[in-house]
């Protein structure tokens, strides 16, 4: 029962998961802050996106922060200081009213925090978990996830509908509330890179090319599912000339997908390998982007939900497991925070991609490309040695913030 198996994880982390739900619940101001910045402080939709757009290479940078700050000042301390980074961005948001260009500096430490927060998080996860509870424990945080980015953009547009402000300080209470839990239940964890360690960090990443390529590798199914971010909304309004709500039903789909069936796939990810779990993916990922592509429908679109996202699902799962499971303790965090730049690079730089080939050619081209995307990932992954899971290992007592009462279970 998944409930046993919940209970059963430290302390520690099932507070994790919970402040990661109310984090990710509580996250009104992204999904509308385009609305935010036209109507609420007079900027043209143009202005508004290049802001977003310079703004949002704090993701990137957040991300590639996360790791460092892990190993220098411990996971808690990471995890703390990319909500209040997050809180603070958007305070100024909130109250500041400036020249235009300070909206995307202000941003930019918003989402700083935004990208620090999950690869830290994982590395968490990574120190508490014992290599069998590993998907079950990345499967629980991201149907958690799910769950609150499915409640997140219905309350922030209540909230936004009363008053902006009431939405920035709804964003804001969220993140507060979690970082007091983590301060609360997190027990302080010490750094990885301590003294004894300097000298067998130099030789660190030997070994681990094969986790370098699996995580840049995973780039072609990470660019599907924000290509459809942006591509969806325009097809469903311009090109089928449908309802905007309708594009809600996309997201309500995959909300309900990833909770119904996550759990369910989880019990069998560990009866298979790596390699074939992303080729599974990446098989679902492109079976889905091809009923669009070649049955381009309302109908086709909801139906194509349903595949993809079960491949959505595998390969959030596989790949920061195959990362704990092969890694080094001491580089967890830091390859941790490549998937989370993998993500960051991927919301930079294929909405461009994709507006300029939509600019040019239509909608038809757009998921042409994004179904050739997975098809790729699939034809590397196939090329790539991927080792084995371990059979059986601890966490390690000297990374895990916990006290004895709450360590980890051992393996059964």
């Amino acid at each position: 029962m998944w409930l046993t198996r919940f209970k059963e994880l430290p302390l520690a982390l099932r507070v994790l998961f919970l402040a990661s739900f109310v984090n990710r619940a509580g996250m009104f101001v992204f999904p509308l802050l385009a609305v935010y910045l036209v109507r609420g402080e007079g900027l043209n939709p143009g202005e508004a996106g290049l802001l977003i757009s310079i703004g949002s290479t704090g993701l990137l940078v957040g991300s590639l922060l996360s790791g460092p700050l892990c190993d220098l000042r411990g996971r808690r301390t990471a995890l703390l200081t990319a909500l209040l980074l997050n809180a603070a961005g958007y305070l100024g948001l909130a109250v500041f009213d400036g020249p235009p260009w300070t909206y995307a500096g202000l941003l930019f430490i918003a989402l700083v925090g935004m990208g620090m927060f999950s690869p830290a998080s994982n590395t968490l996860v990574a120190d508490l978990t014992t290599p069998e509870q590993r998907p079950f424990a990345y499967t629980i945080s991201y149907v958690g996830n799910n769950l609150g980015m499915g409640v997140g953009p219905l309350l922030g547009g209540v909230a936004a509908a009363y008053s902006y402000h009431v939405m920035f300080a709804g964003n804001i209470l969220a993140g507060l509330v979690c970082a007091a839990m983590i301060l609360i239940w997190v027990p302080r964890d010490l750094p990885t890179r301590t003294a004894e360690h300097k000298d067998k960090a130099r030789t660190g990443s030997l070994g681990h090319g094969h986790v370098l390529l699996i995580v840049l590798v995973s780039f072609f199914y990470v660019a599907p599912l924000i290509g459809l971010e942006y591509a969806l909304p325009l097809a469903v309004t311009t090109v089928l000339e449908q309802s905007a709500g309708l594009v809600g039903a996309v997201y309500t789909i995959n909300s309900v997908v990833v909770v119904s069936l996550g759990l369910l796939l989880e019990k069998h990810i560990r009866a298979y390998g790596t390699k074939l779990l992303l080729l599974i993916a990446g098989a679902l990922w492109a079976l889905g982007l091809a009923v669009i592509a070649f049955a381009f429908s309302l109908p086709a679109i909801l139906l194509s939900t349903v595949v993809w996202t079960l491949g959505e699902i595998i390969a959030s799962v596989v790949v920061p497991t195959y990362i704990a499971d092969h890694v080094d303790k001491r580089r967890v965090g830091s390859f941790m925070a490549l998937n989370g730049f993998v993500l960051g690079l991927a919301r930079l730089v294929v909405p461009v991609g994709l507006g300029v080939i939509w600019t040019a050619h239509g909608h038809e081209p757009v998921f042409l490309t994004l179904l050739a995307a997975p098809v790729a990932g699939m034809a590397v992954f196939a090329l790539l040695r991927v080792r084995r899971a371990p059979t059986s290992a601890v966490p390690d007592p000297s990374a895990a913030p916990v006290a004895a009462a709450d360590a980890a279970p051992q393996a059964n």
